[in-house]
């Protein structure tokens, strides 16, 4: 384990947020010794939110291996089968999970496998919870195959505030399920793209948590 892991595991804050709690802690320092309280007041909650956002709890991972994990807390806002998706044409059950600006935001691996491509998309900033953010928003689109050859697509997209997508996966990566990879800033969207055969256990409007919700059982 890495000294950035020890840290993330005793704090329980995700690393991608310590440059920004690190500049609010840093701008509350230092109006509280130059006493300037109106301003100081603003940055201390902006340092609490930001201590709260970022947090990145751990959570059970359910061990029976065909079943596929929510990579993302949130409230699922659409179930639907494609006849082809936008990423190989293939069809598909796409599983779309809305998280608002109070969710956890880290992003968990839904299933143990190999990275075999990566699609960027530059993009717009929409609403998130609008199904037009599934196709203009900025998103970041990654294939899994698992040992078995099943093939899956788990997309980060960015929203009205959330402007910044962060996945620190390379193609070639072996993921585990459950497994940290990134994480979206401020409110966005995660989209499956699953096989048709796949056994959905989630209904629309349901709740789930990255990692330890079950999205769906695969073949």
């Amino acid at each position: 384990m890495t000294l950035i892991e020890k840290i993330e595991k005793i704090t329980g804050i995700t690393r991608y947020g310590y440059p920004i709690i690190g500049c609010f802690a840093v701008c509350l320092f230092i109006f509280l010794l130059a006493g300037i309280y109106f301003i100081f007041l603003p940055f201390f909650f902006l340092t609490v939110f930001s201590l709260w956002f970022f947090r990145d709890p751990e959570r059970k991972i359910p061990n029976q291996k065909d079943l596929l994990v929510s990579p993302a807390d949130g409230k699922i806002i659409g179930i639907e089968n494609l006849e082809s998706n936008n990423y190989d044409g293939s069809p598909c059950i796409k599983v779309s999970i809305f998280m608002s600006v109070f969710n956890v935001h880290v992003n968990r691996i839904p299933f143990s496998g190999k990275v075999k491509e990566i699609k960027y998309f530059p993009g717009k900033f929409f609403n998130a919870s609008l199904d037009k953010a599934s196709e203009d928003n900025e998103r970041n689109a990654v294939l899994i195959e698992t040992d078995s050859g099943i093939k899956f697509w788990t997309v980060q997209i960015a929203g009205l505030i959330a402007r910044r997508i962060i996945s620190p996966l390379k193609e070639g990566d072996v993921v585990l399920k459950g497994n940290r990879y990134g994480m979206i800033r401020f409110g966005s969207r995660l989209e499956l793209y699953l096989p048709l055969n796949s056994e959905i256990m989630v209904r629309k409007g349901q709740m789930v948590k990255a990692g330890s919700s079950v999205i769906c059982k695969i073949n």
